[in-house]
């Protein structure tokens, strides 16, 4: 049956056909690695169904230079007519959108990113014209499934009797197209690429069988040729070596092949233990998060394997949310092989098995945070907020954890400080960690309260994702030390305090006319020392904060929730001596002016003039009596 691709996988496919790929060896290491899970997934079933046991799991490559053809053949698991269909009809299902326009963007650079959206297969029409897909499951119908790309693909019945996937490529004309039907070069793709996959990957060679003269030398120039079967790659799993054995080449390979990621991972942690929980772990932390790492969709790419036997892949419960970032294999002979995925969640080694896994991420952030601090920079750019939200997910479950790893800019300097850094470069009388939230540092610094604190160097934590406010109303201290925004009502410069509390009994009237013209708006209306070319300012009381404010109004489901407002005044500022004349000479006014007083503030804080026309005209009203 002849199907037509929908518009948005034929605008993929011809962009992939045509895309000028300087590494186009990329499709074998992809098939390779697709046939690979598919035995990981029949010998899995076979756990639970006998019928699936495959006693010989292995995958087979033939090159056919005469018909231009390569063949990529495993005993794995197969598909089905809906497999067909949903798996090679429908092309990159969550990510087309993003791989068309990554494809596009980088039309004729040096970039790998297919394997990332999840288009592996489709690698193949890079190097070929058309793509022969012959599979069958065990005790099935066989299908064919075949391709030219672009328009349409056909599904038909197959009288094949071989369970497993066959996929035929035709491999294009052309120079460049040439070297992938030569077995040298296959060979060094996947000693390149493949030669940690667990199963054999063999090919058929013609190997020279020389005569021998009388002392048994070989005639060099009189052979046989004979044809067979010989397996490329060492077959050990990669985790299963010895660190010693492993190049990072090789580890960098293992992680772009298996997890498809087009960048080498930045850290790996490759981890034998023996003792009350036996387990091999090799984990890897991206270079990058990915275009999908913040969608609801996105699986912690963790697979689980006993004796190197694959038992479940994306496992949710070996990583908590907050290290979700980390991929690998986890490999525990203390796992029984017949135990059900429902049950294997509730054993009591895995969960052992995922706190060791924590425990040893955790030591491996805090050393790269200690000695490879560009490298931890690095990573904390990418996965830092991750780790923030890990502190307020599940109700500060994890924050005993987490502490330590994040880390925030201050205004040392604008680098990052840890927490503890911070603590221990407190000045002995400086009872609280300081911090301010906003959008940026450069938005941050205009913010009038910050005058003073940069004018005295003093040191203060710039909380710049939407989620730092959230998490430190969680972890609310550290070694004792409570955190405290310099924007909260409650912070206050203790110099010239006696002086403010003078000039605010002075002005107690004209405080308290302001504070009952804004009495919708503000709970308090007062004097500051903190502020020193900037007449006013908003502050908040209690555990909302005004950026928290900005943060709720902005969620799908948002609910009217205010900070509790209050406006400082500058009291050296004409502007306030203004205040006092009008009050003075006209009472009457000073609604005006208090209405054009919280307007400016609002303004300053980056928050929304209710009525932007009542403001424009008392501003106008203002500046003509002025004028006069």
């Amino acid at each position: 049956m002849k199907k037509e691709f929908k518009a948005e996988s034929k605008q993929l496919l011809e962009l992939m056909i045509n895309s000028i790929y300087s590494n186009k060896e990329i499709f074998l290491r992809e098939l390779i690695s697709n046939a690979s899970d598919a035995i990981d997934k029949r010998q899995f079933m076979a756990l639970q169904d006998k019928s699936l046991e495959n006693n010989n799991p292995e995958i087979r490559l033939e090159v056919d230079k005469k018909k231009r053809t390569i063949t990529i053949i495993d005993n794995g698991i197969g598909m089905d007519e809906d497999d067909l269909e949903n798996n090679l009809g429908t092309i990159a299902h969550s990510g087309s959108k993003e791989f068309i326009k990554t494809l596009e963007e980088n039309q004729g650079k040096d970039i790998d990113v297919i394997g990332q959206f999840g288009v592996g297969f489709y690698s193949s029409f890079i190097v070929s014209d058309k793509v022969e897909v012959i599979t069958k499951q065990v005790n099935k119908k066989a299908y064919k499934w075949s391709s030219e790309g672009v328009d349409s693909y056909e599904v038909e019945a197959s009288d094949s009797d071989f369970n497993g996937t066959k996929i035929i490529l035709y491999i294009k004309k052309g120079k460049e197209f040439n070297d992938f039907l030569e077995i040298h070069e296959i060979e060094a793709i996947i000693k390149k690429y493949s030669d940690f996959i667990k199963y054999p990957i063999k090919i058929e060679k013609e190997i020279k069988i020389f005569d021998k003269d009388k002392d048994g030398n070989d005639i060099l120039d009189k052979y046989q040729i004979k044809k067979e079967l010989v397996t490329i790659n060492s077959m050990k799993a990669i985790w299963k070596k010895a660190k010693s054995e492993v190049t990072q080449e090789e580890y960098d390979n293992f992680y772009m092949t298996h997890f498809h990621d087009w960048q080498k991972p930045l850290k790996t942690i490759h981890r034998k233990v023996e003792g009350n929980l036996n387990y091999e772990m090799l984990l890897f932390i991206p270079s990058n998060r990915g275009f999908d790492f913040f969608s609801p969709t996105y699986k912690k790419q963790i697979d689980l394997y006993s004796k190197s036997v694959f038992i479940e892949a994306n496992c949710e419960y070996l990583v908590s949310d907050a290290f979700k970032f980390v991929k690998g294999i986890i490999d525990s002979e203390d796992l029984s092989l017949n135990i059900s995925r429902e049950m294997l969640q509730s054993d009591i080694n895995v969960t052992k098995l995922a706190k060791a896994v924590e425990t040893k991420i955790k030591s491996e952030l805090l050393k790269m945070q200690k000695s490879e601090r560009e490298l931890y920079i690095q990573f904390y750019d990418e996965f830092g907020q991750q780790l923030v939200y890990g502190i307020y997910d599940n109700f500060g479950a994890k924050k005993d954890v987490l502490k330590d790893l994040i880390m925030f800019k201050s205004t040392k300097n604008e680098e990052y400080v840890t927490l503890k850094e911070y603590v221990e470069n407190m000045p002995e009388d400086q009872k609280e960690i300081l911090y301010v939230a906003g959008s940026s540092i450069e938005q941050i610094n205009k913010q009038p309260i910050m005058e003073n604190v940069l004018a005295q160097d003093q040191e203060v934590l710039y909380f710049l994702n939407e989620v730092d406010e959230f998490a430190i109303t969680i972890l609310n201290e550290y070694e004792g030390k409570r955190f405290k925004s310099i924007a909260s009502a409650e912070f206050k410069a203790e110099d010239k305090k006696e002086e403010l509390e003078k000039k605010t009994e002075d002005n107690k009237d004209l405080l308290e006319a302001i504070k009952d013209n804004l009495k919708d708006e503000v709970s308090d209306v007062v004097l500051t020392n903190r502020l020193k070319s900037s007449a006013v300012y908003l502050t908040s009381k209690d555990n909302v904060s005004i950026e928290m404010e900005k943060t709720l109004a902005n969620m799908p489901d948002a609910k009217d929730v205010k900070a509790n407002k209050v406006l400082e005044i500058n009291p050296e500022h004409d502007l306030f001596k203004a205040l006092n004349d009008v009050y003075e000479t006209d009472k009457s006014e000073i609604a005006d002016y208090a209405k054009l007083l919280y307007n400016q503030a609002q303004i300053v804080e980056g928050l929304t003039i209710e009525d932007p026309v009542e403001y424009s005209n008392l501003l106008t009203k203002l500046m003509i009596k002025a004028s006069k």
